[in-house]
C-alpha cells in the first residue's frame, strides 16, 4: 500500500554497485530504512545528492508492517536546502546533529511531535543569516523533551545532577554534575529559544564545556549511545 510521508535522512550506505540503503526518520511511521535502487548511475531518478544527511524529503513509500526494509515509489527534497550545503559553519552543525540524532533516535512508530521539531529545527537554521553559533546547543537541550530525559528547570540552583536530570542547591554525588558558573549558563540554555538564541554570550570555552556535558548527559540515559566524533571538528569550525 502507498502512503505519502515527509522524511528526515539520517544515513546513508552503499548497497551493491548502484543502490543504497538510506535510513530515514518519517513522519508517519519512525525510522525506516529504504532501498534505493540505480542511484549512481547517470540520469537517476533520485541521485545520491538527493540523500545527504538531515536533508528534507517528501516521499511516497511502500509500507509493510514487518521492520524489513522498505521501498521507495516517489520521493523529493522539500524544501531544498538552500544554504547548509554551501555553508562551512551550517554544514558542521549539521553532521554533528545528524551523528547525535543517528545513535539516539531508534523508534520505528509515529512521533510526530518530534520529527516536526527537527524537521522545523533544520528549516530554520537554513533560513538564518547570523546568531547561529549556539544553535547545536539549543537543539540537544530541546530535543531531549522528546527522548525522555528533559532536565527539570529550578531558578537559583548551584548544581545540575545529570545522572538525575534535576537542578540542585546542593553538590550529587560522585562526578557527572555540573557546577557553578557552567550551571547557570545550562539553566539559561534551557530557557531560551531559537528566536532569541542570538542573546546567549557564550564563549568558545564555555561552548565546547556545554557540547561535552550535554553529550555525558545524553550517554547516561541512551543506552549504548557511544562517543561522537564528528564534534570535534565542529570544535575547530566554530572557534
Amino acid at each position: 500500500m502507498l502512503h505519502k510521508t515527509r522524511g528526515i535522512v539520517f544515513k546513508t550506505t552503499d548497497y551493491g554497485e548502484t543502490s543504497v540503503i538510506v535510513q530515514v526518520f518519517t513522519e508517519k511511521f519512525g525510522l525506516q530504512s529504504y532501498i534505493i535502487n540505480a542511484v549512481k548511475k547517470p540520469r537517476a531518478k533520485i541521485s545520491r545528492n538527493m540523500l545527504q544527511p538531515l536533508h528534507l524529503l517528501d516521499m511516497v513509500v511502500y509500507h509493510k508492517n514487518t521492520g524489513q526494509v522498505q521501498r521507495i515509489a516517489e520521493l523529493k527534497n522539500s524544501p531544498v536546502l538552500q544554504s547548509i550545503p554551501y555553508d562551512v559553519i551550517k554544514s558542521s552543525l549539521v553532521l554533528f546533529l545528524n551523528e547525535v540524532l543517528y545513535k539516539a533516535v531508534k523508534q520505528q512508530s509515529a512521533d510526530e511531535n518530534m520529527f516536526d521539531f527537527i524537521f522545523n529545527s533544520i528549516e530554520w537554521l537554513d533560513n538564518q543569516t547570523e546568531g547561529i553559533a549556539n544553535f547545536h546547543l539549543l537543539f540537544l537541550t530541546r530535543l531531549t523533551r522528546f527522548l525522555g530525559f528533559s532536565p527539570n528547570q529550578v531558578a537559583n540552583a548551584d548544581y545540575f545532577d545529570m545522572k538525575n536530570g534535576v537542578f540542585s542547591k546542593y553538590k550529587p554525588e560522585g562526578f557527572s554534575y555540573l557546577s557553578p558558573p557552567h550551571t547557570q549558563n545550562f539553566y539559561n540554555l534551557l530557557q531560551s529559544s531559537f528566536e532569541n538564541i542570538h542573546q546567549l554570550r557564550f564563549s568558545n570555552d564555555e561552548r565546547r564545556y556545554l557540547v561535552q556535558k550535554l553529550l555525558e548527559y545524553y550517554a547516561l540515559h541512551i543506552e549504548g549511545f557511544g562517543n561522537i566524533r564528528s564534534h570535534e571538528v565542529l570544535e575547530e569550525v566554530l572557534s
